[in-house]
């Protein structure tokens, strides 16, 4: 039986940081694993040009703990008014390696995202132009679309157009939850790939219904039905180049979790690799983990791999990690995937 494996250090490629006293109390927590990670740019006021890309970059460097090795690989925010030069002057600095695009109202903080594709076509030609991958939050937010249909219907009535009207742009679709999603990637010749969430491979819809709401599973995309649950799983341990891990850990403090009106999110960076190890000890795929966490992300993001490297060690008494994480802003509840977890980062 396998009690340790190497792997070159993961890469998380959808990361939400914050900002302030959030970020300073949960950045540790990824850059105690992770070499880089793609930072989500829906902050207050979102990071929509390249001068906000560098000052937000600067705060996530100066939270940094000493010794830690991490880079944050920045995007912006997609808008009506995104200017695509500024677009491509911070590509060709090296500042941004990607665009994310959020559907008007689909998650956290994306009231500034787009309304009217039309108006962002431009942007989208010069992202095919250079090569900058777009990231999309793949969701529609129509409200006679049922929210455990909004990906399905947002690849039919929006990706697959963007696709055609674009080509040569390079999407990224973000966190995805169903196998239309993963069968979507899968019917592309190129320039399509898709990041999985460490949540989304462990919990259902049920998780999150049965036996009374649990807020701290609840987020967005919403977590969909069991076939679709085994469907991502397929596509994670498959060793298709086309899936890598996008965590889209996202932390609110319990108060905002907890409440009536709760916000969407998963906190999954402290636990994850753990997690990872167990799913994919699980599904007999422990030899494609490094694929997963490690060379299929740097690959589509035409990036070298991690020259450092990660050890997974499995013990005989499961790890004790911390139910919530203290920040100067509240407690943060880390994910609970419902089992012990018997791996860990050495």
């Amino acid at each position: 039986m396998t009690k340790s494996i190497t792997l070159r250090r993961p890469d998380d490629w959808h990361l939400h940081l914050r900002d302030g006293a959030m970020l300073q109390g949960i950045l540790p927590e990824t850059s105690r694993d992770f070499a880089r990670a793609i930072i989500m740019p829906n902050l207050v006021p979102p990071v929509v040009t390249g001068a906000d890309a560098q000052a937000y970059r600067d705060r996530i460097l100066a939270a940094l703990p000493e010794g830690d090795q991490f880079e944050p690989l920045m995007t912006l925010y997609l808008t009506e008014g995104t200017d695509p030069e500024d677009l491509a002057a911070a590509a060709a600095s090296g500042l941004i390696k990607a665009v994310k695009l959020y559907p008007a109202g689909a998650t956290t903080n994306s009231h500034g995202g787009v309304r009217d594709f039309d108006k962002v076509r431009g942007v989208l030609e010069k992202m095919a132009e250079i090569g900058l991958p777009l990231c999309m939050h793949g969701e529609v937010v129509d409200h006679d679309v049922d929210i455990f249909d909004r990906e399905a219907v947002f690849i039919d009535k929006v990706l697959e157009p963007i696709r055609r009207a674009t080509p040569g742009l390079r999407v990224v679709m973000e966190h995805i939850t169903t196998k239309n999603g993963v069968d979507y990637v899968r019917s592309a010749e190129k320039d399509l790939a898709a990041t999985i969430t460490t949540h989304h491979l462990v919990i259902n819809r049920n998780h999150i219904l049965v036996g009374g709401i649990k807020p701290h599973y609840y987020c967005l995309p919403v977590a969909k039905r069991e076939e679709h649950r085994l469907a991502l799983r397929e596509a994670a341990t498959s060793g298709d180049a086309r899936f890598f891990l996008g965590t889209d850990s996202a932390p609110h403090i319990d108060a905002l979790k907890e409440h009536a009106c709760g916000c969407a999110g998963c906190f999954t960076a402290t636990n994850t690799m753990s997690i990872l190890a167990h799913v994919f000890e699980e599904d007999g795929a422990l030899d494609r983990l490094e694929n997963f966490t490690s060379l299929n992300g740097p690959a589509y993001y035409r990036l070298p791999v991690n020259e450092g490297t990660l050890t997974l060690v499995k013990g005989d008494e499961p790890v004790v990690y911390p139910a919530k994480i203290e920040t100067g802003a509240g407690p943060v509840t880390v994910f609970d995937p419902g089992y012990p977890l018997y791996w860990r980062a050495a």
